[in-house]
């Protein structure tokens, strides 16, 4: 398999980490990639970090938004408009993948060829990027109904198919993302985890996703306005949401 992977990266006043995540891009084993980076408008170095890489690798691209969003869903749909390739697949611009990450996720898409979303189990990191053997270990497989449970699959780990299902969008929501991989698997299908540990996760504590009152209330909308389940439902779901959360805010 050779086809081209676009890689998508919102980034705003992250010049502390942007380097070590663009060099995990670069650092891939499979190498017919795209890194289209979309800076929504920062005041730090972060676009000229950009510019340096891409002034020696033609595989990376620097767009920017017209105006700061204050937020990943602008610079990511951005990202997407522009992308290129077959797969699409996003890392945050603090975050880093592991050596394999792509050929893992790409080999996992020939194996199950039913498939149109991979995702992998990953790591989190301290904000210095101290490893710890924290490894988030996800289920093989999981479908709409299993994931209305708690989201399992990170966004610097997803990469979907989108010949086989079209360019899609992150809506305009909290845990964007979440409300993503469930539009996806709303209609039948399941995506499929490769099993290996393929990112690193960054936890930083000025991160919005760390306040859980936020989170907890962004899960709550999902249900509720864009899912539309009803109210037993969604406390079914929301039940079995916080226990997972707190399951893997030990880890």
């Amino acid at each position: 398999m050779n086809q081209l992977v676009s890689i998508i990266m919102p980034v705003y006043n992250n010049a502390d980490y942007l380097e070590s995540s663009i060099s995990s891009v670069i650092n891939q084993t499979y190498p017919n990639w795209e890194l289209i980076v979309v800076d929504d408008c920062s005041s730090d170095s972060s676009s000229e970090i950009v510019m340096r890489f891409a002034s020696v690798d033609d595989r990376i691209h620097l767009y920017r938004t017209p105006a700061c969003s204050g937020s990943p869903i602008v610079p990511r749909n951005l990202g997407i408009e522009k992308s290129k390739g077959r797969y699409i697949s996003f890392l945050d611009s603090d975050d880093v993948w592991l050596p394999s990450k792509l050929q893992h996720q790409l080999d996992c898409f020939a194996k199950h060829s039913e498939a149109f979303l991979v995702f992998s189990d990953f790591e989190k990191v301290s904000q210095t990027g101290t490893r710890n053997n924290r490894v988030l270990s996800m289920p093989m497989k999981v479908g709409y109904r299993k994931l209305l449970e708690g989201n399992v699959i990170g966004c610097l780990t997803a990469i979907y198919d989108a010949e086989k299902i079209g360019k899609c969008f992150f809506p305009s929501c909290g845990h964007e993302d979440y409300a993503l991989w469930l539009s996806l698997l709303r209609h039948g299908g399941e995506a499929v985890n490769t099993g290996y540990v393929d990112a690193l996760y960054r936890v930083r504590k000025a991160s919005i996703s760390s306040n859980k009152f936020v989170t907890m209330r962004w899960q709550w909308f999902i249900y509720r306005r864009v899912e539309s389940l009803n109210l037993y439902l969604s406390l079914f779901y929301f039940v079995k949401y916080a226990y997972h959360a707190i399951r893997k805010s030990w880890i």
